[in-house]
């Protein structure tokens, strides 16, 4: 495992080297990943838990993912609409994905995108495209990212640990159903579908 101690050591050392920028580039780097998927959001998020701790380094990379998710919402819906669909307006794979957001019940997208290795990015841009309001786009990604940036965090923290002990599958699989009830829960209360 010298690898990991090495790689960990990296990580201190530049979040060290850069004070508080390298947890503030973490963040507007979160945002950004909304947008651009190349950017590794589990290394940002990681970041910011060592840098802040587990509970303000969730709070932070949850509100910055949110506010990502949000951006590249309004940017797709605003501004690049009518280019997305004339670049893709051949390829059947974007128009599935957009009719599988509009029809999807309101848990099932929760559930989704609180799944760590799903494109998120392109949830954005379908629900973007489609006709899903705003409304339940903001609570699908309110809820579903809670377990997403748990996760990573998480595993992040304590990967080593993670190869270790079954503990964290326990504990991932137990977050999804909290996520799959929860979404229920404020579906039926909100009626969002």
């Amino acid at each position: 495992m010298p690898f990991f101690d090495r790689l960990y050591e990296l990580i201190m050392t530049l979040i060290n080297y850069m004070g508080i920028y390298g947890p503030l580039l973490g963040c507007v780097l979160i945002c950004v990943e909304s947008i651009i998927p190349v950017l590794p959001l589990s290394v940002f998020i990681t970041i910011n838990f060592i840098s802040f701790g587990s509970l303000w380094g969730f709070l932070i990379s949850w509100l910055f993912t949110i506010l990502g998710c949000s951006l590249s919402f309004f940017l797709f819906r605003h501004y690049l609409r009518d280019w997305f669909v004339k670049k893709t307006k051949d390829t059947n794979k974007v128009r599935k994905l957009i009719r599988i957001v509009e029809k999807a019940k309101f848990q099932n997208i929760v559930l989704f995108l609180a799944i760590p290795f799903t494109p998120a990015f392109l949830v954005n841009i379908a629900a973007s495209l489609s006709n899903i309001s705003y409304k339940k786009f903001f609570y699908v990604i309110l809820i579903s990212k809670v377990f997403l940036v748990y996760f990573w965090g998480y595993v992040g923290t304590t990967l080593l640990e993670s190869f270790i002990h079954p503990e964290a599958l326990v504990k991932v699989i137990l977050i999804s159903i909290i996520a799959y009830v929860l979404s229920l829960l404020i579906n039926k209360k909100l009626k969002l579908d």
